[in-house]
């Protein structure tokens, strides 16, 4: 300690040590308090922020519970039973997954391939104008005019009649697909008074 002096100011004489000292001058806390408001504003707003996009991450698709999916098919198929035909029903939700599946008794084996197109169709053709069904695709495709250049098929595709939205509230959750009737109008009956029948349920 002898050889070295303790420094408590600018002000005090140095003899055994040299320094440089620099003078700032007193801060203004005004400035001072405003800076550190600003800061934290600053920080808030980027929190925020950022916990808004990560709510937005995330997203609920809604869709048939299995019983309820499996309850339609059935529904479905045995309607077109007491008519007299035999049909294949498949539900599928917005992203064409198949949920349920059935294939009367004596149902052409094609049936399986083609309720499913249906029902892929009618959840994905069908969103962008609020229609509800393959046939109202169809008509609306009816209508417009031909074009000259070619069209690439789209995979699961199809116009044929007898593939129901399947919509809850005005949204759409999903279709239901029928074929084995004689006439997709057929088809699309059997389907419609199904969802009918678990209408009050789908919530």
């Amino acid at each position: 300690m002898d050889d070295m002096m303790l420094v408590r100011s600018c002000e005090e004489p140095i003899t055994r040590i040299q320094a440089v000292c620099y003078h700032a001058g007193k801060p203004d806390r005004r400035k001072t308090m405003s800076r550190l408001m600003a800061t934290a504003a600053l920080a808030f707003a980027v929190l925020g922020t950022a916990g808004g996009v990560s709510a937005q991450g995330l997203v609920t698709m809604q869709k048939l519970s299995a019983p309820l999916a499996n309850e339609l098919v059935g529904d479905t198929v045995a309607t077109c039973a007491q008519k007299g035909y035999a049909v294949t029903a498949v539900v599928v939700d917005l992203d064409g997954v198949r949920q349920a599946l059935l294939r009367g008794n004596g149902a052409p084996i094609h049936t399986l391939d083609n309720a499913f197109f249906k029902a892929y169709s009618a959840a994905s053709l069908t969103l962008a104008r609020k229609e509800d069904s393959t046939k109202a695709v169809a008509e609306r495709m009816g209508k417009n005019p031909a074009t000259t250049v070619p069209q690439t098929p789209l995979p699961n595709v199809t116009y044929a009649v007898g593939g129901v939205t399947i919509i809850v509230d005005g949204k759409a959750i999903g279709g239901i697909g029928v074929s084995g009737a004689p006439g997709g109008l057929i088809d699309e009956e059997c389907a419609r008074t199904a969802i009918a029948k678990i209408q009050g349920r789908m919530k």
